[in-house]
């Protein structure tokens, strides 16, 4: 009863297909959010210097108050600039997405696995479909909150790597010292993660009927919903 029994062709149907795009879209999530470096940059006049370029240098988790702009000479302006630091810890948000779609992907990996070598299985236990309904619905929760949550995040983060630091640094205040921004690696990559965010929610959130579908709750509403004694009319 237990034995291995792969059935590929179940991949083709509706539950089986969706939680291969719920796999695939999981590893976007975490590649395009995990794995991203970036830098902004100025140019810097001061005593004895003119457009120096000091970058920063920022990535996941992105906590960029720990990211600190290069000086322009080794005498700091004649000792007129100070460590600057960027603006803003984000990294709860970061990781709270990029976690959530790491163990989506192996929580589909594993339901991938019983549903085509185990389907059998799946079936004539009702706690599997049950957990699987469970899991899905609080995911799609999750993916929800976890979105949202990045994407306020990613706003912030152009906002504190972007021309609006500017007026927020003492040092280009200084006598004889002026800032221009210089330019940030683009976050289309970041752009693309809150996307595949969004399409994780709706893909688990499609999902929960097909595997409402599998479990005995449905099986036991249709069974309700049946009256016996019933004949329809036929015309003779």
């Amino acid at each position: 009863m237990f034995g291995l029994q792969v059935d590929c062709g179940l991949l083709l149907e509706p539950l089986g297909f969706i939680k291969v795009l719920e796999w695939i879209f999981s590893i976007f999530v975490f590649s395009t959010c995990g794995s991203f470096h970036g830098e902004t940059t100025l140019l810097v006049s001061c005593r004895g210097v003119v457009n120096k370029t000091v970058t920063a240098v920022f990535a996941y988790p992105f906590r960029l108050n720990t990211v600190q702009f290069s000086a322009p000479d080794s005498s700091r302006c004649g000792g007129t600039w100070t460590d600057i630091y960027l603006v803003g810890n984000f990294s709860s948000s970061a990781q709270f997405f990029v976690t959530l779609a790491a163990l989506a992907f192996l929580y589909c990996t594993a339901a991938l696995v019983v549903y085509i070598g185990y389907k059998h299985v799946y079936q004539h236990n009702s706690k599997f479909p049950l957990t699987d309904l469970a899991v899905t619905i609080v995911t799609t929760f999750l993916w929800l909150v976890s979105t949202s949550a990045w994407a306020k995040a990613l706003a912030d983060i152009k906002i504190s790597t972007g021309a609006g630091i500017i007026p927020l640094i003492d040092s280009c205040r200084a006598p004889e010292t002026t800032c221009h921004f210089g330019s940030v690696t683009s976050m289309r990559s970041l752009n693309v993660s809150v996307v595949f965010g969004l399409l994780n929610m709706v893909l688990w959130g499609g999902n929960i009927w097909f595997v409402y579908k599998d479990t005995n709750l449905h099986s036991q509403l249709i069974r309700g919903s049946q009256v016996p004694g019933t004949y329809s009319a036929q015309r003779i």
